[in-house]
């Protein structure tokens, strides 16, 4: 059986870059290479440090476990690309979405966000960012699974719910679109759940995350004819 082709194309930001942002790069693993069978169903995951898996080996990261429940059920042709980089805003999702949508993308998975609040970004540059990357996406005829984010809590209550609502609008103006309210659902603020920081998922955090999704990208696989 052709087992799916995890790799890893986030090659991260320079080290002033991360440190203004006040995360480190993700720890680097042993990526897969890409899949040489024409046939295969590619899945690019744009994100930040969550993405990337920053503190864990990329194989410990929600895409590569989320990789890893598709090999379980079968599907042989799906080929997992993770282009997630540390401390990557919205604005930087934008700049390098036309580049990881190589030939054979059939879907992106968005998860970005969470570094516009910590920047201080205004809820509407968020919104709009957001939107280009989607309406580039679909403009390829790809299938776009949109992660919301939540803003921190310091950063005031009017402040938490206009960032929430952003997504609620992108939902609407972006029919047809796979979303789930909060990537971090059910991990945030559990500390089994995350590294020392309190801010990064853990391994069994990552998988979380990654079960969650399952779903939803199975379903979206099959609807579009990639099932194994």
């Amino acid at each position: 059986m052709v087992g799916c082709s995890f790799r890893n194309v986030g090659c991260g930001m320079p080290k002033s870059d991360q440190a203004a942002a006040g995360e480190a790069p993700a720890a680097t693993g042993q990526g897969g290479v890409a899949s040489a069978d024409p046939r295969a169903f590619k899945i690019v995951f744009l994100g930040d440090s969550l993405t990337a898996g920053f503190g864990l080996l990329s194989e410990q990261a929600y895409p590569a476990q989320i990789e890893k429940l598709f090999i379980a059920e079968g599907y042989d042709e799906v080929d997992i690309i993770n282009a997630g980089i540390s401390g990557d805003t919205t604005a930087g999702g934008l700049r390098r979405v036309e580049g990881v949508l190589e030939p054979g993308v059939k879907v992106l998975v968005v998860a970005l966000g969470g570094n516009d609040a910590l920047r201080g970004l205004t809820t509407k540059e968020t919104h709009d960012n957001l939107l280009q990357i989607i309406q580039t996406a679909r403009g390829k005829g790809l299938q776009v699974f949109l992660c919301g984010m939540e803003a921190p809590t310091n950063l005031g209550e009017d402040y938490r719910k206009n960032f929430r609502d952003l997504f609620t609008q992108l939902l609407s103006e972006s029919r047809g679109i796979t979303f789930v309210p909060f990537l971090l659902e059910g991990v945030a603020a559990n500390p089994a759940l995350n590294l020392a920081d309190g801010i990064h998922p853990n391994v069994e955090g990552a998988r979380v995350i990654a079960q969650a999704l399952y779903p939803k990208l199975r379903t979206i696989v099959d609807s579009l004819g990639g099932g194994g």
